[in-house]
């Protein structure tokens, strides 16, 4: 049947023109085209879940960084550097330091962070951060194609060389000016150093690339920077001008974003709960998890702070990573994982709080998307979606 050529497809245009180190089959990549092909068997038995919104005819691809063309990376660019340019939509006595339409989209997670992690909606949400974030590049940035993802495994032994971080003009910037004598990187805050990461190469602002004269006018809320530049409200939510910072981390990528690392989470953690729990880490028991250790692999400032790692682009390429995670999960038993869920709504359940449910709302604040629900963000196939993962 014509949906089961989903699965071949995708096959197909995992290859194509790409690199030859991208061109490594993973465990990981193996897990997402049986997932894939699993999805082709279930739509053909079962139908589309919303035929006249989205089919194999109209379905959008999200690819690998490395699998686009040098034309494709550089519309990508422009279109996040275009939204930097656009007038926010957030009021300004919300959050003063929202100044571009960018900003729109670091405020709403600042202002989210604490409802949105450890949760039941952690994946739902940024699943449809991210979607939204795509929508406003094409609609508002004249982008014609869809959100990359970095794919942690394939670059894990040295993430600074891969294609998103190597500074060259088809990246997405590289890492910052060295700073010497800085001391290890405490997580989850200087105060609590449950884990400790040994400083990288960089630590400065971001000497190379597209985005080395970015601004970040958000935040910091919980920085792990020794020298932040502190924001002027307590929200973070103040306006606070400061060049984009890096410190590229191969321990935080070779320790937790290995291919063994995500095939032992998509394959191991068959509930919902385990599942997002391991995946946002264990940070009693010096664990990072694919989450974490991926927003550590810049780190610095933005994006080693929780709550304005948005602030950093790469944290699109990122999430599109981690929801292609939660994709290929769902899709190795789509029966039972499609509409799973678990956690409660309060981070790590403290205080304790009842438990998540389908019915529960996504708001992303002034990003200008309707708030939907859980059930809604569950299947990125029906709801306001249309896409799956290369």
């Amino acid at each position: 049947m014509k949906t089961v050529g989903l699965a071949a497809a995708l096959l197909i245009a995992g290859v194509g023109a790409a690199p030859l180190e991208a061109r490594t089959f993973l465990e990981t990549d193996a897990l997402a085209a049986q997932g894939v092909f699993n999805l082709g068997l279930y739509i053909a038995k079962n139908g589309y879940p919303n035929e006249d919104q989205c089919s194999l005819d109209n379905v959008a691809l999200r690819r690998e960084w490395s699998l686009l063309s040098t034309s494709e990376k550089k519309d990508y660019i422009a279109a996040v550097q275009c939204l930097s340019t656009k007038p926010a939509k957030t009021p300004a006595g919300f959050a003063a330091g929202a100044k571009n339409r960018y900003d729109d989209f670091v405020a709403s997670h600042i202002n989210a962070t604490l409802s949105i992690h450890g949760t039941g909606n952690f994946l739902t949400w940024h699943r449809y951060f991210t979607w939204a974030y795509e929508q406003a590049l094409r609609t508002e940035c004249g982008y014609q194609g869809y959100q990359p993802y970095y794919n942690w495994p394939k670059w894990a032994s040295d993430p600074a060389t891969s294609p998103v971080f190597d500074g060259s003009a088809t990246s997405m910037s590289g890492d910052g000016a060295y700073i010497a004598g800085r001391n290890n990187t405490c997580i989850p805050a200087t105060t609590l150093c449950q884990i400790s990461l040994p400083p990288g190469s960089g630590g400065g602002c971001v000497k190379s690339g597209p985005f080395k004269d970015w601004k970040v006018n958000l935040g910091p809320v919980a920085p792990v920077v020794a020298d932040p530049t502190t924001n002027p409200e307590f929200t973070g939510l103040g306006y606070n001008p400061r060049c984009l910072r890096r410190d590229i981390s191969k321990d935080a990528a070779q320790g937790w974003t290995k291919d063994s690392d995500v095939a032992d989470l998509i394959k191991n953690y068959k509930d919902f709960y385990s599942f997002t729990t391991r995946m946002q880490g264990d940070f009693p028991n010096g664990f990072l998890g694919v989450h974490t250790a991926g927003h550590f692999t810049n780190g610095a400032d933005p994006g080693g702070d929780l709550f304005v790692s948005p602030g950093d682009p790469y944290f699109f390429l990122h999430h599109a990573m981690i929801d292609r995670t939660y994709w290929t999960w769902q899709n190795l038993d789509i029966k039972n994982r499609q509409y799973a869920i678990g956690a409660t709504i309060t981070v790590n359940n403290e205080p304790p709080s009842r438990n998540a449910t389908l019915d529960d709302t996504l708001d992303l604040g002034y990003i200008g998307v309707p708030s939907i629900t859980i059930r809604d963000a569950s299947h990125t196939m029906a709801g306001p979606f249309c896409y799956i993962y290369a």
